[in-house]
């Protein structure tokens, strides 16, 4: 096995400039992620001078076995932990061969939002904590717990330390350390309410970019814990009774809210999330019904709120926002299986340019 190890682990620039370069991308659910390889004749940092690539959208749900080719186009690219050197991971969105984007193609439309003269001039910052769960792989129940049976109540595991409280840090750290090298604004980790659940914050990070982090971002974390040999869960409630469910938080600011007076910008934003609650709800991920119910520190699905640091609203403003009189807020609503291009986007697009 070391010799197994030592040639995963090969330095590729000692001998050749060819590089490998991993093509991402998201499946026909919407959450599973798919990557293939290739190899190109030297480094390359600009996505633009990467090729397009195709796949058989037949086996991942996206396309008719008789007219069944994708095609990839490279859109971001960050470096590669896994293999390092010059090796990289590139984020690619899906089309069809004449050029259209396919349904599942999320990042098209939220591209065209962060594009628009208004969103581009208010520079929309987010910060996604991602919340998810490690589940043993066999029985697919949380790791740490007993299985079949459950592991004491909450309280000691929310940013807890401990042999008994905090399960799986060795891949929460590993996830840490191969986000920062691949180029990832990362923010931080955190044990979560749930023991066998954890946080990772992404940003800030600024228009269309916060989507292609996050997903690389969770492609990483399928990686990691493929190695180990632990499953990744990102239902928004995997364990139902009293155990916290699992959430996207996304914060948000415009430069606008940024800048003096913003607390009244902010208040407005809030107000057009309000009235299109139902719509936003719609978007923020499969399952949310299960998680949003008023309770574990939510919002109930079906009433909008908002309130200063309170973790039970829909909407949570800071209180170094509202002594400042400007900043951020928080959308506590999305789920932890939501799709960062589409809720990043349309929060730009009900804050910015909808007009009630």
């Amino acid at each position: 096995m070391s010799l197994l190890s030592d040639l995963v682990n090969l330095n590729l620039s000692e001998t050749t400039e060819k590089v490998i370069a991993e093509y991402i991308w998201i499946g026909g659910s919407g959450m599973d992620l798919r990557s293939k390889a290739r190899t190109l004749p030297a480094p390359v940092s600009d996505p633009q001078k990467l090729p397009t690539w195709n796949y058989d959208g037949s086996s991942t749900g996206q396309a008719p076995g008789e007219d069944s080719e994708v095609i990839l186009y490279p859109q971001a690219i960050f470096k590669d932990p896994f293999r390092r050197g010059n090796n990289i991971l590139v984020m690619c969105d899906a089309y069809t061969p004449a050029g259209e984007p396919i349904p599942t193609n999320k990042r098209y439309n939220a591209a065209k939002i962060f594009s628009h003269p208004k969103v581009v001039a208010e520079e929309p910052w987010y910060g996604i904590e991602q919340e998810y769960t490690l589940l043993q792989k066999e029985v697919k129940w949380p790791i740490g717990w007993p299985t079949g049976g459950y592991p004491g109540p909450q309280g000691p595991y929310y940013c807890g330390v401990g042999a008994d409280k905090a399960f799986g840090r060795d891949i929460v750290d590993s996830h840490y350390k191969a986000c920062l090298y691949a180029g990832i604004n990362i923010s931080g980790i955190n044990g979560e309410v749930m023991p066998g659940q954890w946080e990772f914050q992404v940003g800030p990070a600024v228009g269309i970019s916060a989507g292609d982090e996050l997903w690389v971002a969770r492609y990483l974390l399928e990686r990691i814990t493929e190695i180990a040999g632990v499953v990744l869960s990102f239902d928004p409630k995997p364990i139902q009774g009293d155990w916290n469910g699992a959430g996207a938080h996304t914060n948000y600011s415009t430069k606008s809210m940024r800048n003096d007076g913003g607390y009244e910008i902010i208040k407005k934003a809030i107000e057009n999330l309000k009235l299109r609650h139902k719509e936003h709800i719609a978007a923020y991920g499969e399952g949310n019904e299960r998680r949003l119910t008023g309770r574990h520190e939510t919002a109930d699905i079906n009433t909008f709120s908002w309130g200063v640091a309170n973790r039970g609203a829909s909407v949570r403003v800071g209180r170094d926002t509202e002594k400042c009189g400007k900043g951020y807020f928080e959308d506590r609503r999305p789920a932890s299986n939501m799709d960062p291009y589409v809720v990043t986007s349309m929060i730009a697009e009900t804050t910015i340019l909808w007009k009630p």
